[in-house]
């Protein structure tokens, strides 16, 4: 009796073993505001193939909310395995807290970013403030709808974009360009948690003139809602917004997922991730499916944050870190 349950005892703990050793059927993507539907696209795509790589089932579970918020959700102990989000600067503190690789813009092509898009507009059906580029949203009749900064990489595009622009248009002069980029905020009637929230604002509660959001947002909004009711604007200059991804060695270690997660990443990268990409409005690195889509997508001069602002640790520290220029120019509102 007592060999029985020696062996029955040994046998649960070979069983319990093996039960650590399988890999996890879930894992949690955190990312930006307006990414739901894309990657729901994504996951729809990515399941199957993964059941038919590896005869194994898949659930994908999403956390959304501002790009800054999600990164602050993941230090505080959300157990995402990947993080998609679109700043760098998001996913470098999750590198300052050991989250993710300091080293993790080797880990994946294009300085781990897989797609790209900038800040467009989006405005009311037939454009009637004639709004073009970005001189027309500090006009005193023109009310913008865009995200708060502080927690929304989005809405820190944005404020980019139209500082970016302003040092072009004034010779390089940073006081012309913060004038400019406060009189802007001025004409913010209410600044959102999140992209998703501002969109809502701007669509559906009808605040403002022009919404400025990613322009694969503007395409899908004028998809969804019909160019009866909004109208996408692409201005003629705005700033390149790349959309970083990572793995989250802390979740993965833990829970053994490090493969999943590196699969769903490489996914992006894949001919048939690139392809679901640019049907949700990014625009892709891929030169086949970018030449698919070109038709689709107008031409535009694209700014990069390292020529006109030096480098995104120079952006973190002038204009984004407690009492930079940021926090100077959206006050205490």
């Amino acid at each position: 009796m007592f060999r029985s349950f020696a062996l029955g005892a040994a046998f649960a703990i070979v069983l319990s073993g093996q039960a650590l050793a399988d890999p996890p059927t879930t894992i949690l993507n955190a990312s930006y505001d307006v990414s739901r539907e894309l990657f729901v696209a994504i996951n729809k795509a990515f399941i199957p193939k993964y059941k038919a790589d590896t005869g194994k089932d898949l659930t994908i579970k999403q956390s959304h909310g501002g790009s800054s918020a999600q990164a602050r959700a993941v230090i505080e102990g959300l157990d995402a395995d990947v993080v998609t989000l679109n700043q760098i600067t998001d996913i470098e503190k999750l590198a300052e807290s050991n989250l993710v690789s300091k080293d993790w813009q080797k880990e994946f092509p294009n300085n781990a970013s897989p797609f790209y898009s900038f800040p467009s507009f989006l405005v009311r059906a037939g454009n009637p403030k004639n709004i073009k580029n970005w001189d027309d949203l500090v006009r005193d009749d023109v009310k913008v709808i865009f995200p708060n900064p502080k927690t929304s990489g989005n809405a820190r595009y944005t404020y980019l974009a139209a500082f970016a622009f302003a040092k072009q248009a004034y010779g390089n002069d940073d006081a012309k360009a913060t004038a400019f980029v406060k009189k802007l905020f001025d004409n913010v009637p209410v600044f959102d948690n999140g992209g998703r929230a501002a969109t809502t604002s701007f669509v559906q509660r009808e605040q403002g003139d022009v919404l400025v959001t990613f322009e694969s947002e503007t395409r899908g909004i004028a998809k969804e809602f019909g160019t009866d009711k909004v109208q996408v604007v692409t201005p003629p200059v705005s700033l390149l917004a790349e959309f970083p991804v990572a793995i989250v060695n802390k979740v993965v270690d833990a829970r053994g997922s490090r493969e999943i997660a590196k699969s769903y990443l490489d996914f992006l990268y894949s001919t048939d991730g690139q392809r679901v990409l640019a049907e949700n409005g990014n625009r892709v690195n891929d030169p086949a499916v970018a030449a698919e889509f070109k038709n689709q997508f107008p031409q535009i001069q694209l700014l990069k944050v390292e020529d006109v602002f030096g480098s995104w640790d120079k952006v973190q520290k002038d204009h984004f870190a407690s009492g930079a220029l940021l926090d100077q120019i959206y006050g205490k509102r």
